[in-house]
Formats: C-alpha cells, structure tokens, sequence
C-alpha cells in the first residue's frame, strides 16, 4: 500500500522503517533514505515491522546539505522533534511546521535564529503550551503588556511585572512578533522580520521559555 509521508503521520504519527541494504553505494534506497528526505514513501509489513520497498524522493534540501551552519540548525530542530513525538501518535501538525522551517532554512536568507525561535513557539502552543498574549495573565490588563512571565505562561503589565522578578521586559515590536508567531496559521507563519535588538528578546525568551515547558536544556 503506497503512502506519502504526510499521511502516514496523520494516520500513524512516526514511525520506524527498516531500510535493507540502503547503506550499499548502488542501493535504489540510498537516496531515500539519507538525512531530512522526504517523499513518498511504498511500506510493506511483516510482523511488527515496517520495511521500506521504494520511495520516490519529494525534496532532499540540498541547500542544507552544503551548508554547515544550516545542518548544524537543522540536526538541533530534528532532535527536538524526535524528542517531542511518540511512535503511533497523530503528529501531521508538528511534520508540517518542521517542513516549513527546513524549507525557511534552506530556502531564504532569513536568519536562522530568527527562524528556529519562531519554530520554538510556535511548537509549544501545537504541544499545549501556548502563551496568553492577549492580556496580563494577573490582572486582565490590555495595554502596555511588555514583560512576558515563563511562570505564568503569558505576558504582564508594568505593574504586576513587580511581584514576578522572573519576568522578561520585551518591546512592543517583540510583543507584536510572539502575537503573530500564536496566531499565524502555518503557512504564513514566517511572513514578518525583526530588527536585531527584537531579534535578540525573542530568541532569549523562546530559548528559556522552551527549555523550561520541556524540562531539558537544548544548546546549539
């Protein structure tokens, strides 16, 4: 039976595939079967695992591939995913935003931390950990939200900034960019830019933010 990758993980989630004699320099599996391939993939089973009979590759990222900074970011976002997916677990929203970041990434000249920090958040509100950002996650105040609390999970105003000394102080340009990133739908999720000093609040904040929600520091 013949499925694409997108639908295997919206029918299966992940799953693992044994791959015989792809390692041999002339195996028709060799290709299929490198690092961040994807395409349309023909399984068979026999008892509890999935073997790879064919595949028909769909995008290889080459732009990666030639570039050791951008394998260097696509390796770390890979090991992210495998960490945050179960085998057998619907996953097709997760597969979408990680073939939309790998193509950001190989694709555009976009700076790749900007790129991995809108991956990050985005990731968490699809794992459950979406931020408040539409008022003060202690009052309810809707203006001048410009501290976001990794405690509380949202953002807060001046005045309950002071009894939250965790609290990170971001701009209004920072607010505006994690408002877009939570609601954004997938495609158009990286259509905006920041300018350096925002570019920094947020990578600080969706690093910490991140590394917290999941209980693992993950370093570059």
């Amino acid at each position: 039976m013949i499925k694409c990758l997108q639908c295997l993980h919206q029918v299966f989630g992940k799953i693992s595939c044994a791959a015989k004699g792809a390692r041999h320099q002339n195996s028709r599996l060799l290709a299929s079967t490198q690092f961040l391939c994807f395409g349309e993939y023909i399984l068979y089973k026999s008892q509890e695992t999935y073997n790879i009979n064919s595949c028909d590759p769909i995008e290889v990222f080459y732009n990666i591939r030639t570039d050791y900074d951008k394998i260097n970011y696509a390796a770390h976002i890979t090991k992210i995913i495998q960490d945050v997916t179960n085998e057998n677990e619907n996953s097709y929203k997760i597969l979408q935003l990680y073939l939309n970041t790998l193509y950001m990434i190989s694709e555009t000249n976009k700076d790749i931390d900007f790129i991995v920090s809108v991956f990050k958040i985005k990731l968490l509100c699809i794992l459950g950990f979406k931020p408040r950002i539409e008022e003060c996650v202690s009052c309810g105040h809707k203006e001048e939200l410009l501290f976001f609390s990794i405690k509380d999970n949202g953002v807060k105003c001046k005045n309950c900034k002071t009894q939250d000394k965790g609290a990170i102080s971001i701009s209004t340009s920072t607010y505006m960019a994690l408002k877009y990133i939570v609601q954004a739908p997938s495609k158009k999720l990286f259509n905006f830019s920041l300018k350096d000093e925002s570019l920094k609040e947020l990578k600080l904040l969706s690093n910490i933010y991140f590394n917290q929600k999941l209980e693992k520091e993950y370093k570059m």
